[in-house]
C-alpha cells in the first residue's frame, strides 16, 4: 500500500515539475526525457509489486505445504510409534549380541540414520578416521561388508509389501 502512495507522490511531483518546466521554457527534449524516466519508474514499481505479490503467494503456499508435511509426519510417527519402539529394541538387542562397544553402538545408530562418516565424526567430536575404525569394527563383529549391509540387516523386511513379509524371507545379511 505504501508503494501506491509513493507512486502518487512521484506523479504529483513530476506533474508539477513538467508544468513548471513548460512555464519556464524548458526544451521539449528535456520534458520527454522526464516523461520517459517517469515511465521507467512506474514500470519498475509495477514489476516490483508483481514480483512481491508472486513471492508472497509462493511463500504462503510453501508454508501450507510445510504444515501439511509436518502434520503428516507427526501422524505417521504416532501411528508407527509401537513399531519404531520395537525396531529400536531389536537394534539394541542385536548390538548386544554382536558385543559392540558403546562407541560402536553410537556410530552404528548414526550410520543407520544415514549420516556420513564425516557427519558422525562432527557429532561425536572425534576424527573421521576414528569413526571409520569404529564402523569397520562393527562390520567385522556383525559379519557385514559395510553400511549398506548394516541398513539392510535391520530394514530389509520392513520395506517389503505385507504379503512378502509374511513369507519370512530374509537376506544373507540377516
Amino acid at each position: 500500500m505504501r508503494s501506491k502512495w509513493l507512486l502518487v507522490l512521484v506523479l504529483v511531483l513530476v506533474t508539477g515539475d513538467l508544468v513548471e518546466d513548460a512555464r519556464n521554457g524548458v526544451t521539449l527534449d528535456h520534458r520527454i526525457f522526464e516523461l520517459l524516466t517517469l515511465g521507467v519508474l512506474c514500470t519498475t514499481i509495477a514489476v516490483s509489486r508483481a514480483d512481491t505479490a508472486r513471492t508472497r503467494r509462493a511463500a504462503s503456499e510453501l508454508a501450507r505445504d510445510l504444515e501439511r508435511a509436518t502434520d503428516e509426519a507427526t501422524r505417521w510417527r504416532g501411528e508407527a510409534r509401537t513399531y519404531l519402539d520395537g525396531l529400536g529394541e531389536a537394534i539394541d538387542t542385536q548390538f548386544e549380541r554382536w558385543q559392540l562397544t558403546p562407541s560402536e553402538r553410537e556410530v552404528g545408530l548414526l550410520l543407520l540414520k544415514g549420516l556420513s562418516h564425516k557427519e558422525v565424526a562432527s557429532i561425536r567430536s572425534t576424527t573421521e578416521q576414528t569413526v571409520r575404525s569404529q564402523a569397520f569394527a562393527l562390520y567385522r563383529k556383525a559379519g557385514l561388508r559395510g553400511r549398506h549391509d548394516l541398513a539392510a540387516y535391520f530394514l530389509e523386511d520392513l520395506l517389503l509389501p505385507t504379503q512378502a513379509v509374511s513369507g519370512g524371507s530374509r537376506s544373507s545379511a540377516g
